[in-house]
């Protein structure tokens, strides 16, 4: 099969596929662009009229100092600003949408180590802004900071009840004859934003829980937990005779899952799960939108079921763009990220666990027998960490590394090599019938882009 490459997307100076992100105190993360990036973000956002925004953070010990930098921008800028904590992203965008803000602003890194933090903005309907108007944000930030005059500085509150709505705004996805009575759940919080909500979603659902990955002191943050490292929660299914796992990611809009084996279920599988459930109720809209790194198995999968599949450049964003295309409502990530939009208008972790579980209880069925149907093919990813403005997959030896691979896959298999959006990152994946074959295929092209930065 053809080799696939990312898209090409007009190139912005600041923000990458999920906001701003990077090293705290250096680059784009500093408190000098936070101040001017609240300020340029408030005179492009403050055009409807309420002159609110929320701002919710992860439980990286740098939230504070960019809370208080984006809060005096906004400020400056006029507008008010509802600081809500530590909140996951998902609950972010629901509660700009119910607080009828102008914006949303969520400061995480999501998955990435506590050095690292990031900005990322909602519109007032919950959605990820589009990329004019993140160029307009930019365009802004090359004006000097004027400061409004001071009768027309916005104020700063805490929503205190935040936590609370947003428990009861996922415990609402859960179909109401039914509950979580008789399951054991092991929920890994990754020491991030959802440390104090997910347990007791579940919890008050009527599952028995046991949280892990839910002391969060600042820097423990998806250290060797949560959605990006899976070893902990899995040996914790199995110790605790758990039916299954859930993982989050630091900013909670990512999940893994573990079945009672201990074997981990992705986001293809999910989404399998999700969609077959749909189709079962007669409520399925169109067809599912995967990425370019999907796995084959779900496309296969979904095939003799008749249900359509389409793949999307890598990223939440540019699934959500297919999905509104195709009029779909299924869709998202083999990390994690999954979509629902009769659920919500962004990746929500939680939301994502609770509607698999409905699907469980539904078919009286367990999470291993959900998947059973779906046959994953064996898919390597690496990663190289490159550095300077030269993309290495323009090197003639690792287009020479990958036309070799790919004859000796054939039609039964992928290669795929594309830029993180939000790492310094080239992702080599490999996906084919045999592993062993897939892994030396994979390494191959990976020492050649190695030998390429």
């Amino acid at each position: 099969m053809k080799s696939l490459k990312w898209g090409n997307v007009k190139q912005r100076q600041f923000f990458g596929t999920d906001g701003i992100r990077g090293k705290v105190g250096s680059g784009k993360m500093t408190p000098e662009l936070a101040l001017k990036l609240g300020w340029a973000a408030g005179r492009v956002l403050s055009r409807s009229g309420t002159k609110k925004v929320i701002i919710g953070k992860d439980t990286r010990i740098s939230g504070y100092l960019f809370e208080s930098a984006l809060e005096a921008g906004l400020s400056a800028a006029g507008l008010n600003v509802l600081l809500l904590g530590p909140m996951p992203t998902p609950a972010v965008a629901y509660l700009t949408r119910t607080f009828r803000a102008e914006a949303g602003v969520v400061i995480s890194a999501s998955h990435n180590p506590y050095y690292d933090n990031g900005i990322k903005f909602f519109s007032t309907d919950g959605s990820k802004l589009d990329d004019a108007i993140e160029l307009e944000i930019e365009a802004e930030l090359e004006k000097p900071l004027i400061c409004v005059e001071s009768h027309l500085l916005g104020k700063a509150r805490r929503i205190d009840d935040a936590a609370g709505r947003y428990i009861e705004y996922c415990k609402g996805n859960f179909p109401a004859e039914h509950t979580l009575t008789g399951l054991k759940i092991v929920v890994d919080c990754a020491h991030g934003a959802t440390y104090h909500i997910a347990p007791s979603v579940f919890r008050e659902l009527g599952a028995e829980v046991v949280a892990i990955g839910d002391k969060p002191d600042g820097m423990n943050i998806n250290d060797k937990v949560g959605a990006t490292s899976m070893a902990k929660i899995c040996e914790t299914v199995l110790a605790e005779n758990a039916d299954l796992g859930i993982a989050l990611d630091g900013d909670g809009d990512r999940i893994m899952m573990v079945n009672r084996r201990g074997e981990v279920i992705d986001g293809d599988q999910i989404l399998y799960i999700l969609a077959v459930d749909a189709q079962r109720r007669g409520v399925l809209k169109g067809g599912v939108v995967g990425t370019l790194m999907s796995n084959l198995g779900l496309d296969l999968a979904l095939q003799e079921l008749d249900i359509p599949f389409v793949r999307s450049n890598v990223g939440d964003r540019y699934v959500m763009e297919l999905l509104k295309q195709h009029e779909w409502r299924i869709g998202g990530e083999n990390s994690g990220h999954i979509l629902n939009l009769d659920h919500g208008t962004t990746g929500d972790g939680i939301i994502a666990g609770i509607l698999v579980l409905a699907a469980m209880r539904r078919q009286d069925a367990s999470l291993e027998s959900l998947t059973e149907p779906m046959k994953m093919l064996p898919q390597v990813l690496v990663n190289v960490r490159f550095e300077g403005s030269d993309n290495p997959l323009d090197s003639d030896a690792v287009k020479s590394a990958q036309a070799y691979v790919e004859q000796q896959l054939g039609v039964r298999g992928r290669v795929l090599l594309r830029k993180s959006g939000t790492e310094p990152l080239i992702r080599v994946m490999v996906e084919g019938d045999d592993h062993d074959q897939v892994l030396a295929f994979a390494n191959k092209i990976a020492d050649a882009v190695k030998q390429a930065c």
